[in-house]
């Protein structure tokens, strides 16, 4: 996905807010945002990216 469209960026901040994003969890979803085919791959991704660093910390 592209983070400079506008509707991409639209999807992100409404990601954000109804999930209350810290600011470690904005700046993970912007670097996956470009890895990303879709909001559903990008949710994927993250959920992906937490459960292994929640995994790294044990």
């Amino acid at each position: 996905m592209n983070i400079n469209d506008k509707s991409v960026l639209e999807m992100l901040n409404k990601l954000i807010v109804l999930n209350r994003l810290n600011k470690r969890q904005i700046l993970q979803m912007v670097n996956l945002v470009s890895i990303s085919n879709n909001m559903n791959d990008l949710k994927d991704n993250l959920k992906w990216e937490s459960s292994k660093s929640f995994h790294q910390n044990i």
